[in-house]
């Protein structure tokens, strides 16, 4: 994935995260973010909208850290 995908999937974190907490691979979602999974939803939905894409939701609860999303995310637009 390009470094402008990249940087704008953490600015997404960034956005639903409202933290200063260093966005790194080993991040978690719901405990180190604090995701609700009303917040993940969205974060999903962003996600779709901005990379142009569509996640499928059964893979998507197996999205636990930053890296396993932007693993899918780089499969999902490579």
């Amino acid at each position: 994935m390009s470094a402008a995908n990249n940087d704008r999937f953490i600015e997404l974190i960034r956005e639903y995260s409202n933290t200063d907490l260093e966005i790194t691979g080993e991040v978690r979602f719901r405990e180190d973010l604090s995701f609700s999974s009303l917040d993940f939803m969205s974060f999903l939905g962003e996600l779709e909208d901005a990379f142009d894409i569509e996640i499928d939701l059964e893979r998507a609860k197996n999205l636990v850290t930053v890296q396993d999303a932007l693993d899918y995310l780089t499969e999902l637009t490579d």
